[in-house]
């Protein structure tokens, strides 16, 4: 178990979306994988993600980059991980880093890291802002 490999599995990711490589982007993914977009849509394998986002790497995600920093991994047993990122996707420099993903990562009988579930959520910083301003002992310690 090394955080490096899921450093490693999740700069793939990044990668593939920076080359518009559906197939790659896909391949990170198990075969049953879930990935909820922070719109709501949910995808269900990794074929069905890569296809989906070539799709749409042929269109309105055209010519776009991914940016992630990578916030926690956290290991559960020696098969299984949890990431928090923080990104954006963009053209040109991102001004925010404003989606939040939760990625679960599994390995493999093949010894593979890959994505088994994602869930993105674009950040709201003006309605965590007021929830802070009236509930400060509701902010997070980082």
């Amino acid at each position: 178990m090394s955080e490096n490999e899921i450093r490693d599995l999740l700069h793939r990711s990044v990668e593939a979306w920076n080359r518009a490589d559906g197939t790659a982007y896909g391949e990170c993914f198990t075969e049953d994988a879930t990935d909820v977009t922070f719109v709501g849509t949910i995808y269900h394998g990794g074929k069905e993600i890569g296809s989906a986002h070539q799709v749409m790497f042929d269109s309105f995600l055209k010519g776009t980059r991914l940016t992630m920093e990578i916030v926690d991994i956290r290991f559960y047993g020696s098969d299984t991980a949890v990431a928090v990122t923080r990104g954006e996707t963009h053209k040109g420099k991102p001004k925010k880093l404003g989606k939040v993903a939760t990625y679960l990562i599994a390995r493999g009988a093949d010894g593979e890291w890959r994505i088994a579930a994602v869930q993105k959520t674009k950040h709201n910083a003006l309605l965590e802002g007021i929830a802070f301003r009236f509930q400060p002992k509701s902010r997070p310690r980082a």
